[in-house]
């Protein structure tokens, strides 16, 4: 996992591997390694190397691709490395209207109740709101 932002008594992080994705899905009783996998998947099938590379060196920007290409899956931990949230937000953590967020909690749980302060300090990392409207998918009303 990569460090994104400190957010009071939490950190983000970025999901970087399916394994990771796996333990995620795991420890929060969702569905995020599917997700995760399916983005990889496209990324990894999108991805063309230069034509001036070597055969064994065609892989060599494949997971500066990946990251760029795919959404980002970010999780929030406690200090003891408990996940609390789990967030899929646009490649390069670009704002656009054509990709729509998604925050859960844990069994898809909503989280701002409990975590709108480090969603907040989330959004304000990446320079864009992080509405529940927008973000929580399974808002009931």
């Amino acid at each position: 996992m990569q460090y994104v932002c400190d957010a009071g008594t939490a950190t983000w992080f970025r999901i970087e591997t399916i394994g990771e994705a796996t333990l995620e899905s795991a420890a929060m009783d969702h569905a995020v390694e599917r997700f995760f996998r399916d983005a990889y998947d496209k990324a990894t099938q999108s991805y063309a190397p230069p034509k001036s590379l070597a055969t064994v060196e065609q892989k060599i920007g494949l997971k500066a691709h990946i990251q760029r290409s795919m959404p980002r899956f970010i999780t929030l931990r406690d200090k003891d490395g408990v996940a609390l949230v789990t967030a899929m937000l646009p490649p390069d953590g670009m704002d656009t209207r054509g990709f729509r967020p998604v925050i859960v909690g844990k069994s898809n749980a909503d989280p701002y109740a409990t975590y709108s302060d480090a969603i907040q300090k989330l959004g304000d990392h990446f320079k864009f709101t992080l509405d529940p409207a927008r973000c929580y998918p399974y808002r009931r009303g």
